[in-house]
């Protein structure tokens, strides 16, 4: 019989869950007893694989997570928000938290918790499986072969653009111009961080045009070093390969543009794990 696995949705978007159900070449192999997007079971059985998407944002995703890790024989911690708060993890900000607070009243809403915690938080993973979302060929790496998958060392090596001579002396907004389908858009003059992220993805957003914002976290040589190392390295990076100055590269790294995925590299950091767990 199959190996049946979960899939629990915490405070998310349902991004990995629809990712998940792109990778349909699961379907026969594995059995999914239990994924509230799909199925109607409001019981959750126990599974040899729990995946876990989001983040525990509220009471209830801390009670509907200890209660579903109890039922499992592994833990996946899946997505940026899963594994570092992600998109979800803006609500730490003082006034976004002031703004809830102020509306506790109000009914049939889940009380939020004073801080958003990431999975491994309130239980230990066996694996994390980063990417918002993770890209389907992942999730099917994590439910199959693990040990024989292996994913190039950052988004960079998997992009495959030409890298240039050509020097851009300043950075380029995204849309303002034409991006060149088979320069490195480094070489253009785009904010890329996609050479210390860690890659698996097959680099699908560089690819169309997109510079890399870093949602795959830290590649293995960064998991253990601090956010200033992981800026410092980008800063050289552009150094090497613009004259574009120091000064506007340090200030758009920590931008707007780049905040929903930067902050996890320092997570990783704060939060010691084991390379061989990451996939």
């Amino acid at each position: 019989m199959a190996a049946n696995f979960a899939v629990l949705q915490l405070s998310g978007c349902a991004g990995c869950e629809v990712s998940l159900l792109n990778a349909h070449e699961w379907i026969g192999r594995r059995r999914l007893d239990y994924m509230p997007l799909v199925l109607s079971s409001e019981a959750l059985p126990e599974v040899k694989t729990l995946l876990v998407s989001g983040a525990v944002r509220t009471e209830e995703d801390l009670y509907r997570l200890r209660k579903a890790a109890s039922r499992a024989q592994e833990v996946v911690a899946v997505g940026t928000c899963a594994i570092s708060g992600g998109v979800a993890n803006l609500g730490d900000r003082d006034d976004v938290r002031a703004l809830f607070f102020s509306e506790m009243e109000r009914r049939h809403v889940p009380r939020i918790l004073p801080k958003l915690h990431p999975v491994d938080a309130v239980v230990s993973p066996t694996l994390y499986l980063p990417g918002c979302p993770p890209t389907p060929e992942l999730f099917m790496a994590a439910l199959f072969d693990r040990e024989g998958f292996e994913a190039s060392k950052t988004v960079c090596i998997e992009c495959g653009r030409t890298k240039t001579r050509d020097r851009p002396r300043r950075l380029q907004g995204f849309q303002q111009a034409e991006v060149d389908p088979d320069i490195c858009l480094i070489n253009q003059g785009y904010l890329c961080v996609g050479s210390s992220t860690r890659g698996g993805c097959r680099a699908p957003c560089t690819r169309a045009g997109h510079p890399c914002v870093g949602c795959r976290g830290p590649a293995d040589g960064f998991i253990a070093r601090s956010s200033d190392e992981w800026f410092t390295a980008i800063q050289k990076v552009f150094a090497r390969m613009t004259d574009i100055p120091a000064d506007d590269i340090a200030r758009a790294v920590r931008s707007p543009q780049l905040a929903l995925f930067v902050f996890q590299f320092a997570d990783y950091a704060a939060t010691p794990r084991d390379v061989r767990r990451v996939l």
